[in-house]
């Protein structure tokens, strides 16, 4: 990508209009390759020997190896997703599942990652993010965690947050992660949950203790370098009853002319009365197919909130899946997608009640544009325990162009009389009279329009981190540039 100058639009809460407009450098950030050598890279393609391989390098327990050959067998055995995007043209074969960066480990100090490694992250804001307002960071490359650093405050008060290749590794951590790995994403779910669970590596493993509270975010990034790479992190998050977490994960790739494979699991268990959210933007290359797998359960009274934004990829199959299996228990999902040309970004939202008087919001914004394809593809499954569940969806989609296509397919199942189910679906253009009213009071067409694009997904970013915000401001700047 080359150097541009852009006027990027800033959410701002103190200014009267809540918007700023201000001219950035852009220079591909986050498209840049590194040179790295490896310490240890499987051959391409999936194998017992490969399976075997990683669970060697990674130090496994016994009955995780043992995890991973059931897993590989569930994954010959099932096939592929014939419903949603074509993926037809994914080569697993040629994928690589497993690649250790020379030097990488369990560094608790940044000065002990390789250099290499450090400047790519620097690029990236990591550990800059650190600085501020966070309470730990976690940077992943490839396959492996190169950095992992928690404040000595809550290491006090029993909060863990290690990554998860090293927290199996250490006798007092195994215990819990093996009554909980696996639990909320099982095995059989689908193929690629399978793929996942047979060659997975590295990712974030959160413990928060009973009636512990953060108030500042975890964050944690993971950065895909490898050519024909396969990235497979394992994020398992455990918050005991009335505790409360914020976990900020962000995702990036270089852009290759073969493809690659993001395919992660997030599990999440939110206790009695506790409150998580989690936090995303994912930006891909478009040679990723992101096939990742985030489900959450949530116990009585408790609170799961998600909050995601997909800009990257070729293709790009993600639901959020929220479990309310207590009583009172409640879920938001908010979700922003970015469809551009070549891209097809299925995504959206699963919630299922069974708990009483449990409860849903989701809301879901797209935009599409140069042929892009973007598609709602929600579930909300209200079982017979669910008695009084209510369940608000919304899914709004923007289309830059004649060419482009946006697509809602709810499924709705309501399994008692006393659930409530109310579902709203738009798609629409630019209005050519708001475009001409902005342009009249001195603003260029390309900040009219990213300015329109923001206010359309102002409730989402809104509810983003800061930096994640502003990420999202540069990247929707550079995306609208000549767009109608």
């Amino acid at each position: 990508m080359s150097n541009n100058n852009i006027e990027k639009l800033n959410y701002d809460p103190e200014s009267s209009s809540g918007w700023q407009v201000s001219t950035v450098t852009t220079s591909g950030t986050w498209d840049f390759k590194d040179e790295v050598v490896y310490s240890e890279k499987a051959i391409p393609g999936i194998s017992e020997t490969v399976v075997r391989q990683i669970s060697r390098a990674n130090h496994d327990p016994d009955w995780m190896l043992e995890l991973r050959l059931k897993a590989l067998n569930i994954y010959a055995q099932k096939s592929m997703p014939t419903w949603g995007p074509d993926i037809s043209k994914l080569d697993l074969a040629s994928i690589y599942y497993f690649a250790k960066p020379e030097g990488a480990g369990d560094n608790k100090s940044w000065d002990d990652v390789p250099e290499n490694i450090k400047r790519t992250f620097d690029k990236l804001g990591i550990p800059e993010a650190e600085k501020k307002a966070l309470a730990g960071v976690g940077a992943q490359y490839d396959s492996e965690v190169v950095y992992h650093k928690l404040k000595e405050e809550l290491v006090e008060q029993g909060v863990i947050f290690d990554d998860m290749t090293h927290a199996l590794q250490k006798p007092e951590y195994e215990e819990i992660i093996k009554k909980y790995f696996s639990k909320s994403i099982p095995l059989t779910d689908h193929k690629f949950a399978a793929l996942h669970y047979a060659v997975w590596s590295g990712g974030t493993f959160l413990y928060v203790p009973k009636g512990v509270k953060i108030s500042e975010p975890l964050q944690s990034y993971f950065r895909m370098n490898v050519q024909s790479w396969g990235q497979f992190e394992h994020t398992l998050i455990i918050l005991e009853d009335q505790s409360e977490a914020h976990y900020i994960e962000g995702c990036s790739a270089p852009k290759y002319d073969t493809n690659s494979l993001h395919a992660g699991g997030v599990e999440i268990f939110v206790g009695k009365e506790a409150k998580m959210r989690y936090s995303s933007v994912e930006n891909w290359s478009l040679d990723t197919y992101n096939l990742n797998t985030k489900r959450a359960i949530v116990e009585a009274h408790g609170y799961m909130e998600w909050v995601g934004g997909n800009m990257g990829s070729n293709t790009t199959m993600l639901y959020p899946c929220s479990i309310l299996k207590g009583d009172y228990a409640k879920a938001d999902h908010l979700g922003v997608a970015f469809a551009n040309t070549g891209q097809n970004q299925d995504t959206g939202a699963k919630v299922i009640h069974i708990g009483k008087h449990t409860s849903s919001n989701v809301i879901s914004k797209s935009i599409s544009k140069w042929g892009g394809i973007s598609t709602y593809r929600g579930l909300v499954d209200i079982k017979k325990s669910a008695e009084g569940a209510v369940s608000q969806v919304e899914c709004d989609g923007l289309i830059l162009d004649e060419s482009s296509v946006s697509n809602a397919i709810p499924d709705i199942v309501v399994g008692n009389s006393s659930g409530t189910v109310a579902h709203e679906a738009s798609a629409g253009k630019i209005n050519p009279e708001d475009l001409f009213y902005l342009q009249s009071r001195g603003i260029s067409e390309d900040a009219a329009k990213a300015m329109i694009v923001n206010g359309f997904i102002s409730p989402i970013v809104k509810e983003l981190p800061l930096e994640y915000a502003s990420e999202m401001n540069v990247l929707i700047g550079m995306e609208m540039e000549n767009s109608l």
